[in-house]
């Protein structure tokens, strides 16, 4: 908090990916309960970054070497699937998203389109469309950022 209102203090490289090791790591132990409340900016310790939401994509888009699911799979139950679907559509309007993390998110869409859809058609839910057009908005937003970095960028010149 003071670094925002007394500049930037310089943070080496080595304590960064310290820090990124950390986040990782509390990720990779949350439930879907706690990326949630994660997300949601509800864990006082562990403030929303760009880095976090990636890394909850990712998580939801990895393997599990043990059992070769994912970790939200086809077969999981109603209720798990909709909470990955909810916090997929939560991350996708989160502030502090990042074309790295709008990446990860689309291979997931990409990957889990099929039980997106058998969700969708069992429980008569619309959460496919509502993830693509969530997906575009991100994309739209990205762009326009970028956009007004540039003309910052031409006026700063």
């Amino acid at each position: 908090m003071f670094s925002n209102m007394l500049g930037k203090m310089g943070i080496s490289t080595n304590d960064k990916e310290k820090m990124h090791n950390e986040l990782v790591e509390r990720i990779s132990r949350m439930n879907l309960t706690d990326m949630r409340s994660y997300i949601n900016n509800r864990i006082p310790d562990l403030p929303v970054s760009a880095d976090g939401l990636q890394e909850v994509l990712k998580r939801l888009l990895e393997v599990d070497e043990k059992s070769q699911k994912r970790y939200i799979d086809i077969e999981d139950m109603d209720s798990k699937i909709r909470k990955g679907l909810d916090l997929i559509l939560s991350i996708l309007a989160n502030k502090k998203l990042s074309i790295e993390a709008i990446e990860v998110a689309i291979e997931l869409f990409e990957v889990s389109k099929e039980m997106i859809i058998k969700y969708d058609i069992d429980n008569k839910q619309i959460y496919y469309s509502k993830i693509r057009e969530s997906l575009n908005k991100a994309i739209e937003d990205m762009n326009k950022k970028s956009e007004i970095q540039r003309k910052m960028s031409v006026i700063g010149s």
